[in-house]
């Protein structure tokens, strides 16, 4: 069986940076990816989704401040579905992309990190993999 989840998109806002009860550091974002074809009748039709992405770890620390609205960014991960209850007692859930890396695209910043590490900023070595 396979989850695995490729994305390229731009950022739709700056990334959250919390920790856990636990202090495990986590980043929640979103980007949006475009799709777009000509119909039948020769008109133009654009679509975007969006997408809730979940970066932990040091990952996430390192990259939290370099996320920022309207980047473009590459993002690798699998799917996950969570579900809780709301203060009212409903079932709520939640598909999103727990990622595994998330990289830089378009220059600035520095390039690429990974759930399990990151390259220090002073770093510009964007195509050398973890």
């Amino acid at each position: 069986m396979v989850n695995k989840v490729i994305l390229i998109g731009n950022l739709g806002h700056d990334a959250e940076l919390r920790h856990t009860e636990n202090n495990q550091s986590v980043a929640n974002f979103n980007i949006a990816t475009s799709e777009g074809w000509t119909d039948k009748a020769g008109e133009k039709q654009e679509r975007t989704e969006w997408h809730k992405i979940v970066l932990w770890g040091k990952g996430a620390e390192a990259l939290a401040q370099y996320l920022v609205k309207g980047k473009k960014v590459y993002v690798e991960g699998s799917l996950q579905t969570r579900k809780w209850e709301d203060k009212s007692g409903n079932e709520r859930k939640m598909t999103e992309i727990k990622a595994s890396q998330v990289r830089l695209l378009g220059g600035g910043g520095f390039g690429e990190a990974q759930a399990n590490g990151a390259k220090p900023p002073g770093l510009n070595n964007d195509d050398i993999p973890f």
